[in-house]
């Protein structure tokens, strides 16, 4: 059995008197794709920014399994998220840094690592040697990713000029320059076609095998979620309605129901 990465426990969101996130429980395998799908309005993004820190929910838990010891997300703030706990986004608008170069965006990803070590600036103004052995090893990383990526001889451009697809790769480039142990993604596959979500897949399955993280997917395109996921968790209206493998959960009536709603009884009689 692969080992929980993720636990969410009885998690609940509510804004006003609505309930976006309704008592769900589920968890994420370590070394797995686990994608998370549902209507428009069912929960997705609200549980990934309770899971990210962006909110913080009324009841329940998220823990995260780390080989310092298991942590409470609900209890961190959402940089300790990021930094100690080892979890990185992508969000379904690209949020890039569009006039930087495609290099620096790498760059300014691994912030938090370079200014431990330049003591918060007093060794980089002095350029001593643990900031400059800290600064290679950034940009080592920064064109490992844009090689695992194939963004390479877009170093030097404006991110904001690549194409889209190229902008979702640089994306998740430099999610993974931050080295976490959980990957969650927005709806990476929106906009892409069809060429490019295949592309999408087999990034996802190589950082999968390669890296040993657990990823964790929201996504509409179904050739995406069903081509590559592990598990699949489908929510509808903040409700857990069925889990499963792809193929599990493809033929379950649940979930045909919620995508396409009840047939009217003129049709069924």
């Amino acid at each position: 059995m692969t080992p929980s990465l993720l636990d969410v426990e009885h998690l609940t969101m509510r804004f006003g008197g609505l309930f976006a996130v309704n008592d769900l429980s589920f968890t994420a395998g370590n070394g797995e794709i686990t994608a998370v799908i549902g209507p428009n309005g069912a929960g997705k993004t609200t549980l990934f920014n309770c899971i990210t820190g962006f909110y913080k929910p009324q009841e329940g838990r998220i823990a995260l399994n780390h080989p310092d010891g298991r942590m409470a997300l609900e209890r961190l703030d959402d940089h300790a998220i990021a930094r100690r706990a080892g979890v990185a986004r992508t969000f379904q608008n690209i949020r890039l840094f569009p006039r930087m170069s495609v290099l620096e965006n790498l760059i300014v990803a691994q912030h938090t690592r370079l200014m431990r070590a330049s003591m918060f600036s007093l060794a980089g103004l002095l350029g001593l040697r643990r900031y400059r052995r800290a600064e290679a090893a950034a940009v080592e990383r920064a064109r490992h990713w844009l090689d695992r990526t194939a963004l390479t001889r877009f170093a030097d451009d404006e991110a904001g000029s690549l194409p889209y697809g190229h902008q979702r790769r640089l994306e998740i480039a430099r999610a993974m320059c931050t080295e976490p142990r959980l990957l969650c993604l927005d709806e990476p596959a929106a906009g892409l076609n069809p060429r490019e979500s295949a592309e999408l897949n087999r990034l996802l399955l190589d950082i999968r095998a390669d890296e040993g993280i657990g990823l964790l997917l929201i996504e509409h395109d179904m050739s995406v979620v069903m081509g590559i996921s592990d598990r699949v968790v489908v929510l509808d209206y903040g409700k857990k309605i069925a889990e499963g493998t792809p193929a599990e959960v493809r033929g379950d009536p649940a979930v045909i129901r919620a995508y396409l709603g009840e047939p009217d009884e003129a049709e069924t009689g």
